[in-house]
């Protein structure tokens, strides 16, 4: 259920809490109301926690490349190169 399912739960709640007079056997309106505000306040609560987490942006980081150092091969007794 997304924000607006909870928005609506919440409007639907108050309407049957503080907007209506009707009378029903067996049923108790305003605490229906009451149940449904408490359940989306909870929904819209959870929703907003939930999508704070998700906006958290970590940078990138770049991987530690280690190079290992070069090793010269010195064939004959040359050093630049030449005659390999």
């Amino acid at each position: 259920m997304g924000l607006g399912g909870c928005i609506i739960l919440l409007a639907a709640g108050a309407i049957l809490t503080f907007a209506t007079d009707w009378h029903m056997k067996g049923v108790n309106l305003p605490v229906v109301g009451l149940i449904l505000m408490a359940v989306g306040l909870i929904g819209v609560v959870t929703f907003t926690g939930i999508a704070r987490r998700r906006r958290v942006v970590v940078p990138p980081t770049t991987p530690m490349v280690e190079e290992e150092p070069r090793r010269h091969h010195h064939v004959g007794g040359y050093h630049d190169g030449y005659g390999v």
